[in-house]
């Protein structure tokens, strides 16, 4: 039997730079934010991505998350894009990529006094938003995630929204008074 199929021609899928995936989607968020709070301020961040384990920033200048914000904007932004391997499954392990992002927007957003929020796309999906639980007006629909921590005896709770049901959401519910 003779193979009359050339395999040669089929085209190869072009793999995607994660680095330049993750730059872009910040740049989308920015725009995004700008647009709809009628500003210029939102960029993204010097230090987002590999520069910011690879240089030093002096000492004065704080710089934490993916994104620049206006000065009274609540939270500090974390942006993921793609980890589509990642599943609602993920948040059932404390160890999951999520949880990852969770911890590091943390720990961004105390040195900033801000409140943690991740911007999470994957491929052909609606862009999600992880943060506390009760920041944006309770009609929203949302899923609430919890994370008992042993350690303090305490427990964190998040809500997660899609992005396009809170953006349009109340300037104060964004910007601290």
């Amino acid at each position: 039997m003779k193979d009359i199929v050339n395999l040669k021609n089929l085209k190869k899928k072009k793999r995607v730079n994660s680095k330049a995936k993750g730059g872009a989607f910040e740049r989308q968020i920015a725009k995004m934010l700008n647009e709809r709070f009628d500003t210029k301020e939102f960029n993204r961040t010097p230090g987002s991505g590999a520069f910011a384990t690879t240089h030093q920033l002096p000492e004065h200048i704080t710089v934490a998350g993916d994104l620049i914000t206006p000065l009274k904007f609540k939270f500090c932004i974390e942006c993921k894009k793609g980890y589509n391997d990642q599943t609602i499954y993920s948040l059932l392990d404390y160890n999951s990529k999520i949880w990852q992002f969770i911890e590091q927007c943390e720990k961004d957003a105390r040195k900033m006094k801000k409140v943690p929020m991740i911007i999470y796309k994957q491929d052909r999906k609606d862009t999600l938003v992880i943060t506390y639980k009760d920041m944006f007006t309770t009609l929203i629909p949302s899923i609430t995630i919890f994370k008992d921590i042993k350690e303090a005896l305490t427990t964190k709770t998040y809500s997660i929204y899609k992005l396009k049901d809170i953006i349009e959401d109340y300037e104060e519910k964004w910007f601290m008074n």
